[in-house]
């Protein structure tokens, strides 16, 4: 391919979905991946990408979407991921806390180790992790994501010291308070009522497209310009713990 290219995991939704149309605006022929292939289809075809079926636990699948993408990569956005439940440590479900951290965190380990030789190959390779705030702080009901997230934080940190002096630069970006169709849907087992409840009163909460916009943003620096760490909440939350509801 002429164009540059670019993985984005997660791809069918949310920032994902935001992100791979910001990436093929900017000229990259994106790789779109992620379960639900058939939500790819609409997306690959408005933006003229690849849409890859891939769930990030599953190593043969990751190691399929390597052979699809070939041996030079740009640009991967780890940006599969999710919460489930809002319980107080000593009340949640260890199989919960399996999930998030298996799409987390192992999602995202699985997902770089086969891709990472392919950034490497690009002469001028990016990684970009999708975070949290949950990844720098923690909150009460929040202990299996916070977890989750912060183990994503130091794999970001510990691979940007391991991969000095080669050619990827790393960086993670950690969103705060995000209103997205699915992502509060989810963590609460389809329950509208809760979902809405974390939006309640919140006049601007970010949308996928803030993060996307802040993802297309970093990779497009110029090369010797690593965006180590983007925190981006909206005005409305001054902290996990202090959110302006009017």
């Amino acid at each position: 391919m002429t164009a540059p290219t670019a993985v984005v995991t997660g791809a069918s939704s949310g920032i994902g979905a935001a992100t791979a149309r910001r990436l093929a605006g900017a000229g990259f022929h994106v790789f779109c991946a992620a379960r639900r292939v058939d939500r790819l289809e609409s997306l690959v075809a408005e933006i003229g990408g690849t849409a890859v079926a891939c769930d990030v636990t599953d190593e043969a699948q990751v190691a399929a979407l390597a052979d699809v993408v070939g041996p030079r990569l740009d640009v991967l956005v780890n940006n599969a991921g999710g919460a489930i439940g809002s319980d107080p440590v000593a009340e949640s479900t260890p199989a919960d806390w399996r999930s998030m951290y298996e799409v987390n965190v192992i999602g995202t380990l699985q997902v770089t180790r086969a891709l990472l030789p392919a950034l490497e190959a690009s002469r001028a390779g990016t990684l970009v992790n999708v975070g949290s705030t949950a990844g720098r702080i923690a909150y009460e009901g929040g202990g299996g994501y916070t977890a989750a997230k912060h183990g994503v934080a130091v794999m970001t940190e510990t691979l940007r010291l391991e991969l000095s002096g080669r050619p990827v630069r790393v960086t993670e970006i950690a969103p705060g308070m995000v209103q997205t169709d699915e992502f509060s849907l989810n963590r609460f087992d389809g329950d509208q009522a809760k979902a809405d409840a974390v939006y309640a009163g919140v006049a601007e909460p970010l949308t996928a497209d803030d993060i996307a916009d802040t993802i297309s943003w970093v990779v497009t620096r110029p090369q010797h310009v690593n965006v180590d760490l983007l925190v981006v909440k909206p005005l409305a939350q001054a902290a996990q713990h202090k959110v302006d509801r009017r």
